[in-house]
């Protein structure tokens, strides 16, 4: 398929700027396969509209403040260091993405407010480099001076630490995604109470969302793109209790298109759904075949992106761009902290 059939287009207005308060009162579209039907709801209805025997599946990844705005130690020109991936035990060593990257080399140190110091140990490319903290405990430094990495599509400055606490879900946990699981945004402690209440199982898997995540297609034929790679984990509880609500019957629903990938990239690889620590490129577009998801829950994807590709494989092409096009006309919010999608 060509990557400009997953094109649509859609007014600057409806991308959503600020995060809906309370989370539970976005909107909701819901997307019936089977009678090719699409209702309008409010997110705090959801538990009328999971069917029964069906388990909830979560990322749990918690986004921490990627962005680091430093200054270059020999010169005080103002560096941006995006935080990309940890690369040993102790946090000291990362894969981090430098702007502007022509002022920098392999040697140059760069200085907090505090005059801790990062040194730029490894130069790959795209503006990638390698990086280590002077520091003994650098989460300290992150935690103190960092910024939440809120996506490029939002027109200004984070807002810490209001940021800090919506760009996140009410579950995160696992600390070392650059950017968030948005289809949990939408989720309060009193709705997953709610849902408990209703005998609706929620298991958690982990996938640390990379900045691969905004990486737009650029091939003209969509088989030609290649993912980035992101690590998940699944514990030996989660892969049990999926394992064994599925040997009896019962159906998945995937809370994102994060876990989604987790659990299709985990069965593509074993033929099951594992307790493993592993990584994962899988690239789902039409067609594909699900076997660990019978249910989605979804945000509203930008144009030609891998995201809405996954989308039209799970619910087929012309119904979700059916529902995009009345999800425009209707004003629904778009992106990371817009309204949400229902696909049953």
């Amino acid at each position: 398929m060509k990557r400009k059939d997953f094109h649509y287009h859609l007014p600057e207005q409806l991308i959503a700027q600020e995060p809906m308060e309370p989370r539970d009162h976005s909107r909701m579209m819901v997307l019936d396969r089977e009678k090719q039907r699409i209702s309008h709801h409010v997110f705090h209805e959801i538990p009328d509209f999971i069917p029964e025997d069906t388990m909830l599946v979560v990322n749990d990844t918690k986004v921490f403040p990627a962005r680091l705005h430093l200054t270059k130690e020999e010169t005080g020109a103002r560096i941006e260091l995006f935080l990309l991936k940890q690369l040993d035990s102790e946090a000291k060593s990362w894969r981090a993405l430098i702007r502007p990257a022509k002022r920098v080399r392999k040697g140059t140190v760069l200085a907090f407010p505090n005059r801790s110091a990062v040194e730029i140990t490894g130069v790959l490319d795209a503006g990638i480099h390698i990086v280590r903290f002077e520091s003994s405990n650098p989460f300290e430094l992150i935690n103190r001076y960092g910024e939440t990495p809120l996506p490029p599509y939002i027109k200004r400055v984070a807002q810490n630490p209001k940021d800090r606490e919506r760009y996140q879900t009410v579950f995160a946990k696992n600390i070392g995604a650059v950017a968030a699981p948005t289809a949990g945004f939408h989720f309060t402690p009193p709705l997953l109470k709610q849902l408990e209440d209703r005998n609706i199982p929620v298991s958690r898997i982990t996938l640390t969302v990379g900045l691969g995540t905004f990486r737009p297609v650029k091939a003209d034929d969509i088989r030609d793109h290649q993912m980035d790679t992101e690590s998940y984990e699944i514990s030996e509880q989660t892969a049990d209790a999926i394992n064994s609500w599925r040997k009896e019957g019962g159906r998945i629903l995937a809370v994102g298109t994060t876990s989604v990938r987790t659990l299709e990239g985990c069965y593509r690889k074993y033929g099951e759904i594992r307790a493993v620590r592993d990584e994962t490129d899988i690239f789902i577009y039409p067609p594909y075949h699900f076997n660990a998801v019978d249910f989605m829950l979804t945000n509203f994807h930008l144009p030609e992106s891998t995201l809405i590709m996954l989308v039209s494989a799970f619910a087929g092409k012309d119904f979700v761009f059916d529902a995009y096009e009345q999800a425009v006309a209707k004003a629904y919010r778009f992106y990371s902290y817009g309204d949400s999608m229902l696909i049953l």
